[in-house]
């Protein structure tokens, strides 16, 4: 019985966590965008591709799934620099 309410009260904490990563991550990209775009165009169009499907799936409320395509987003641009 703990460890199942242990859980459920973590389950609720982590969703408005991830929820609020999402915006966060959304904005490092849109600042690297505009101060250090990638130089190949195909880069750069993948990462803007994957940061609209992120702002797409936290809209959605798929959180988890939006913090793990704004990071592949992110490295991404971390490997073009």
């Amino acid at each position: 019985m703990r460890r199942t309410a242990l859980f459920l009260a973590t389950a609720l904490l982590c969703t408005p966590l991830m929820a609020m990563h999402c915006p966060a991550e959304m904005a490092k990209i849109d600042k690297l965008l505009q101060s250090d775009p990638p130089a190949d165009t195909e880069v750069l169009a993948e990462v803007q591709r994957l940061r609209a499907e992120g702002e797409a799936l936290h809209k959605a409320g798929d959180h988890a799934e939006s913090v793990k395509v704004l990071e592949e987003a992110m490295s991404l641009l971390q490997a073009s620099e």
